[in-house]
């Protein structure tokens, strides 16, 4: 029989020494029945609750290979504590010819045994239930003495032994110098900036990032309020912002929050390491900059450009040359012939890539040749001890390179044609209108613009995928962007380009 294990933890608090003692004696378990063991299937951090786990879920998606006989647990909780999910996922396992085991609970095959099982998952359920409702319990005495719950704490806190709300007298001041200098006209990227120059982390010691900032500044905590779940609790911790500097940073947070965050504006240019300038080749990055009417507007201007260099390539506006990035992508995932050519391609690719099983099924077939070489001369009447010692030999390899196999496919699983064509197919259902929809699009399919002053060439993620556009062909469709003379009169931001790698920098060769 050949089998898989799989184990489990749900909590972050949990060590890694707990799988260890799962997989140990999930192998003693399979040794001591003649198992062999495949591979083993691992969540970390992931209750039991729910079958929403990846490598539980994957793991039930290759028993539907036929490649493994038996799922081995240490004990049946590490695979459900929800018993109308046990027997859904059993079920499945089941008509797959899979059956599930537990290494530490015996279980009969005869009617006791079903028995047993469906009191051990039960009791399972029934423990994991009460546990919910005792730390429930406990966070509610918490509560109401205003004691930390765990989760994040927020910057310029401190916890005493008594899990009570204590100022940091090394981060506080920090915290109230932050309030202070928003109030008064700083940004947010400023505030990243000076908390990381002073060596001032989150709580998970980290640097600060732009949204610890403005959770910091929105967070009532500084003004001494107690809030779990919705239990508040007015004066419940030591304060350290006033009440009206807190007020003033919100009122301004509120202004701030109508008009685009300058912060944002480099993670919101969807050609970032994408766009070149078709004169010097050199990247086109994304700047903002406000008009003398105070309007804001959002472009790509060629590097050479900035840095004063000579090149002579127009700055064109973001929006523009985005829609046409993202209607050419449409194009082609729209395009049913096209997308059977690239599924094609991934296949090859696939192939390519997976050296290692071709190899081991060409050394099986030579393998099983030669087996039935040798038991066509044991029929002829060739029969020694030499005979039988390599007959056994050459069964052994068999078996080796038959369980090397079924490793190699549950590791490096193939995609089929069909399942990318139907992945494809998924992707046109994408919203264009959300920013993160775009990026992914424009990240699968393009590879790179060049933009000439009268045309462009783009070249998309696989072979031979290329084309060029005049663009008084698109100015039929998305209008001209070479009316302005010049880039509008930047504001006093420095401009940005986002360093970064697209999610595949080259054609597939």
């Amino acid at each position: 029989m050949t089998g898989i294990i799989y184990a489990r933890y749900s909590s972050d608090s949990q060590r890694e020494e707990s799988i260890e003692g799962q997989i140990r004696e999930c192998k003693a378990f399979a040794e001591k029945n003649g198992i062999t063991v495949l591979t083993s299937y691992i969540d970390r951090a992931y209750s039991a609750k729910t079958d929403n786990r990846p490598e539980f879920q994957r793991m039930i998606k290759d028993s539907a290979k036929h490649l493994f006989d038996v799922v081995i647990v240490w004990k049946l909780d590490r695979f459900s504590r929800n018993r109308y999910d046990s027997a859904h996922n059993k079920a499945i396992l089941r008509r797959n010819g899979v059956k599930v085991v537990s290494a530490t609970e015996p279980i009969s095959e005869d009617s006791t045994g079903i028995l047993l099982e469906s009191l051990l998952e039960g009791y399972a359920e029934f423990y994991s239930a009460e546990l919910a409702e005792k730390v429930k319990r406990g966070m509610t005495e918490n509560a109401l003495k205003c004691k930390y719950n765990g989760g994040g704490l927020p910057i310029g806190y401190v916890i005493d032994e008594e899990q009570h709300y204590q100022i940091d007298p090394l981060t506080a001041p920090f915290v109230l110098e932050a309030f202070k200098r928003y109030a008064n006209g700083g940004t947010i990227v400023e505030l990243v900036r000076w908390f990381n120059a002073n060596g001032v982390q989150s709580y998970r010691r980290k640097p600060v990032r732009v949204d610890v900032i403005q959770r910091t500044l929105k967070n009532r905590a500084y003004l001494g309020e107690y809030n779990h779940s919705g239990h508040i609790v007015p004066g419940g911790i030591p304060a350290i912002v006033p009440e009206d500097l807190f007020g003033r940073v919100q009122e301004r947070l509120a202004k701030n929050k109508k008009a685009p965050a300058r912060h944002r504006a480099e993670d919101d240019y969807l050609l970032t390491t994408k766009l070149f300038c078709g004169l010097c080749g050199a990247y086109m990055v994304g700047e903002s900059g406000t008009s003398r009417t105070k309007e804001v507007h959002h472009y790509y201007k060629c590097v050479t450009v900035k840095k004063r260099g000579g090149c002579k390539k127009k700055t064109v506006r973001k929006t523009w040359i985005e829609d046409i990035a993202i209607q050419q992508a449409l194009r082609i995932l729209m395009d049913d012939g096209l997308l059977e050519r690239i599924a094609d391609m991934v296949l090859e690719l696939q192939a390519r890539e997976n050296t290692l099983l071709p190899h081991l099924r060409k050394q099986l077939a030579e393998t099983e040749t030669s087996i039935d070489n040798m038991l066509n001369a044991i029929q002829q009447g060739i029969f020694n001890a030499s005979t039988k010692k390599r007959l056994d030999e050459l069964e052994a390899a068999k078996s080796e390179l038959e369980i090397q196999i079924l490793q190699e496919e549950l590791q490096k699983p193939l995609l089929t044609k069909e399942q990318i064509i139907f992945w494809f197919h998924r992707f046109r259902g994408i919203d264009i209108t959300l920013r993160e929809q775009r990026q992914r699009l424009i990240d699968f399919f393009i590879n790179a613009i060049y933009l000439y002053n009268d045309r462009y060439v783009i070249t998309f993620n696989y072979k031979d995928g290329s084309k060029t556009v005049m663009l008084e062909d698109v100015e039929r469709r998305f209008g001209s962007d070479f009316i302005a003379t010049g880039a509008p009169i930047l504001a006093d931001a420095p401009s940005h380009c986002r360093a970064g790698c697209p999610l595949f920098g080259a054609k597939i060769e």
